[in-house]
């Protein structure tokens, strides 16, 4: 289903805050100086890459169908990701193996080095998004010179996705840091994750639904499968050194918790269509992560 369009101050203001629709379906609008909308460029989701990061991102996950009515939304969200995994990955997986086990990767320091970065690149672009989504767009509005407090009935102006502690790139700095200390060269990102990164800014401008898809499954497969195989290839080239990308502070589950209560509470307020339109960026999510884990082992 194509994206709603939305102009780039009112969408990105609100992209982490459940935009709201008009009883024709259309988005509610204001008349502010905007800059053109760039447009979402199209990408090929490759089945290798659907494959790899679902590899990445087993986790245990409550079963719950796409669409079903009175679940939270975040079990949605982990009921589709878990279909894309493989049979002995996870109970639910629908997915054939395409690529091998973490096990048997044979990773190189090189490699390696071009995955942290490429994903530093798109956690700080994350990371960004969400900072401009808290802060006016145009220094002069505020985000409820868009929308009156009562359309949103005070339900999101807690629901913010700054600061949550799951925020990783200020550890994968000082992980670069310290591989630069060993005598490391510190390559330039590359392009999955210049890619992915630029995917990720038109989204945020101007299809909410499908930012927070990606928001969700970057964030909590790196805290699952991402660990996982940190650990594997730390064994194999690092003696066990574990990065400072795999350590956060606090409860981790506490942290997961939160972000789960924010998530569904942003989702509270969407059609079951915005909901259903979330639910497909799933696979181009797996689709970019994967781009980002072949570094590893190629």
């Amino acid at each position: 289903m194509a994206p709603a369009s939305l102009s780039p101050a009112s969408a990105h203001a609100l992209s982490l805050l459940a935009p709201t629709r008009t009883a024709s379906g259309r988005w509610n609008s204001v008349s502010v100086p905007v800059a053109a909308v760039r447009p979402v460029t199209g990408v090929s989701v490759a089945a290798a890459g659907r494959r790899l990061v679902a590899a990445a991102a087993a986790t245990e996950m409550a079963p719950a169908a796409s669409g079903e009515e009175g679940k939270a939304f975040v079990e949605e969200m982990r009921a589709v990701a878990m279909r894309l995994h493989t049979k002995d990955q996870a109970r639910e997986g629908e997915k054939e193996p395409q690529a091998p086990p973490v096990a048997k990767w044979e990773p190189s320091v090189e490699g390696y080095l071009r995955f942290l970065v490429d994903s530093k690149l798109v956690f700080q672009t994350l990371e960004d998004i969400v900072e401009r989504a808290a802060v006016p767009w145009y220094q002069k509005i505020s985000i409820f010179d868009y929308f009156d407090r009562n359309t949103i009935n005070g339900s999101y102006t807690d629901a913010e996705f700054r600061n949550t502690g799951l925020e990783r790139s200020e550890a994968l700095k000082k992980d670069l840091e310290w591989f630069k200390q060993q005598g490391h060269a510190i390559p330039e990102p590359s392009a999955p994750g210049t890619t992915y990164a630029t995917y990720l800014e038109e989204l945020s401008e101007k299809d909410p639904q499908a930012f927070i898809c990606h928001f969700y499954n970057v964030y909590f497969a790196h805290t699952a499968g991402g660990r996982m195989i940190g650990k594997k290839v730390a064994e194999k080239i690092l003696n066990k050194k574990e990065l400072e990308f795999y350590k956060w502070e606090g409860n981790l589950s506490q942290l997961l918790q939160n972000v789960r209560n924010k998530l569904n509470q942003v989702a509270s307020s969407w059609s079951r269509e915005e909901k259903d339109h979330c639910l497909e960026e799933t696979e181009k999510s797996f689709a970019y992560s994967g781009d980002l884990l072949r570094h590893i082992f190629t």
